[in-house]
């Protein structure tokens, strides 16, 4: 098996540990035995086990990222933006991709430094959610209601939150509810999206003053 191969294996292999047996299970031995290969080479390819969850962590987050890149670059409305979360929602279920995120934060509080690298790896996702929130509120007149970033951190909160509790009791539903009400809500402020851009609270612009007169104009002279 060539260098490349035998890592992108044992990435592959520590993804599917973490989903089907959890962090306390994903020793050298197990992903090895996973990857079908001597488990000498977590060590040679990565260093130690921590470091070869955190390759697989930050593998799921980039197929994630890719596979949603274009589905968010489509989003022009609240409505769409609802949708295109619920389907990065429905997806994450889908993969065990929440599994994995679950099983490294919880893993993250025995090991020390952890718990930093997988924040880090969840920094991307905050930026690609405000930048998502920019474009779709920028030309909107609620986007002056609350700044972007603050928004974009509530919606990766919130998305985490209802995937580990989806993941845990394995209830959709009510999850699938909360954006069919989210949905309802963004439709309403898109449909009055073009009345309340026109009805902004701003002051209408004051006419200048007029100029100040100007010195009198001296005398016609009398024609000779």
């Amino acid at each position: 098996m060539a260098v490349r191969d035998t890592r992108a294996a044992l990435i592959d292999a520590a993804i599917a540990t973490l989903r089907e047996s959890g962090f306390a299970a994903a020793s050298a031995r197990r992903i090895a035995a996973e990857a079908e290969c001597n488990q000498a080479l977590v060590f040679y390819h990565f260093g130690s086990v921590p470091d070869l969850l955190m390759a697989a962590l930050e593998e799921v987050s980039r197929r994630r990222m890719a596979a949603y890149r274009e589905l968010l670059d489509r989003t022009g409305t609240l409505g769409e933006l609802i949708d295109a979360a619920r389907t990065v929602f429905e997806a994450d279920l889908d993969s065990g991709n929440v599994t994995v995120l679950a099983e490294m934060i919880s893993g993250s509080h025995s090991v020390p430094g952890l718990g930093e690298r997988v924040s880090a790896c969840l920094a991307p996702w905050r930026s690609f959610a405000e930048t998502a929130v920019r474009d779709v509120l920028g030309s909107s007149p609620f986007g002056s209601l609350a700044p972007a970033g603050e928004i974009a951190h509530g919606v990766v909160a919130g998305l985490l939150g209802l995937e580990m509790l989806a993941g845990l009791d394995g209830d959709r539903a009510s999850a699938l509810a909360l954006f069919d009400r989210a949905r309802a809500v963004a439709d309403a402020l898109d449909r009055i999206r073009p009345l309340a851009g026109l009805l902004t609270l701003s002051p209408p612009a004051r006419p200048a003053p007029p100029a100040p007169p100007g010195p009198p104009a001296p005398p016609a002279r009398p024609e000779a």
